[in-house]
C-alpha cells in the first residue's frame, strides 16, 4: 500500500511540475494603421500593403486601414503600393508586451 502510495504521490508531482512549467497561451502582436496621401492627408484606398518577412499582404478599405494580426514578436517591414504614388517602406517591430502596434504610412504622388 505504502508503495502505491508513493508511487501516485510522484505521478501528482509529476503532472503538477509539467502543468506548471508550461506558458498558458502564446503571445502574439497586431500592426495596424492607415495608408494617407503626404500631401492632403486623405486616406488612400485600395492600396497594397506588403509585410515582410512573411509574404502576407492587406489591401486598404475605404477608410485607408490594414492589420495583420497573429504576428510573432519581431521586426518587420511595410512595403506600401498604390498606382499613381511612390512605393513607401517602413519598419515596424511587433512588440508582445504592447499587443498592437500603430504603423501609419504615407504615400507621396508621382510627378
Amino acid at each position: 500500500m505504502k508503495k502505491l502510495i508513493t508511487v501516485l504521490g510522484i505521478l501528482l508531482l509529476c503532472a503538477v511540475f509539467t502543468f506548471c512549467s508550461k506558458t498558458e497561451h502564446e503571445q502574439f502582436s497586431t500592426i495596424y494603421g492607415v495608408v494617407t496621401d503626404y500631401d492632403t492627408s486623405e486616406p488612400i484606398s485600395g492600396a497594397t500593403v506588403v509585410l515582410s518577412p512573411g509574404g502576407k499582404t492587406q489591401t486598404t478599405g475605404l477608410d485607408g486601414s490594414f492589420e495583420f494580426v497573429n504576428l510573432d514578436p519581431k521586426q518587420y517591414t511595410l512595403t506600401v503600393q498604390k498606382s499613381g504614388y511612390q512605393t513607401n517602406n517602413k519598419s515596424v517591430k511587433a512588440v508582445v508586451d504592447e499587443l498592437r502596434t500603430e504603423a501609419n504610412i504615407t504615400l507621396k504622388k508621382t510627378d
